[in-house]
């Protein structure tokens, strides 16, 4: 994995909405989850989450789409539909970025990979970590630790 330069500007699929980060992530993984599966029409989707304040668009206003509720809000750009970013109520200091919207994508590499119980039979991630469903709330903080530690 290379080290990312920041700041760091990416975009949607069409161009239309433009964001940026300004640190680098503070997880990186893949999410074999069937909700994750549909939305990314694969076999998985591929998440960096960022720090909040580190994170902003740049170009365009995203529309949430996908999953709606209160737990989280998938966003969108409202011209190509292409899924963007994650909120996830209850955790606003972080923003998950899915790492393909940026041109450079060489920095990128899943550490933990999660809900391997619904991953397709086909579908390898090469991930320090596994989990069979999302890691706890005490596994999560150690997983911070860890990666902050391997970067």
């Amino acid at each position: 994995m290379t080290t990312a330069e920041f700041p760091m500007t990416g975009n949607c699929r069409c161009g239309a909405t433009v964001i940026e980060v300004s640190a680098a992530p503070v997880l990186t993984a893949a999410c074999h989850c069937r909700g994750c599966q549909k939305m990314s029409a694969s076999a998985f989707s591929l998440t960096a989450m960022f720090p909040a304040e580190a994170f902003r668009v740049v170009q365009g206003a995203p529309a949430v789409g996908g999953a709606k509720g209160p737990e989280l809000a998938h966003y969108c750009c409202p011209k190509c539909m292409t899924w963007m970013f994650t909120r996830i109520t209850g955790v606003e200091a972080f923003v998950n970025v899915r790492p393909v919207m940026f041109d450079d994508t060489s920095w990128f590499r899943p550490f933990v990979e999660t809900w391997t119980a619904a991953r397709l039979p086909f579908a390898g991630v090469a991930a320090e970590h596994s989990f069979a469903q999302f890691p706890s709330m005490e596994e999560f903080g150690a997983l911070l630790e860890a990666f902050a530690a391997a970067r």
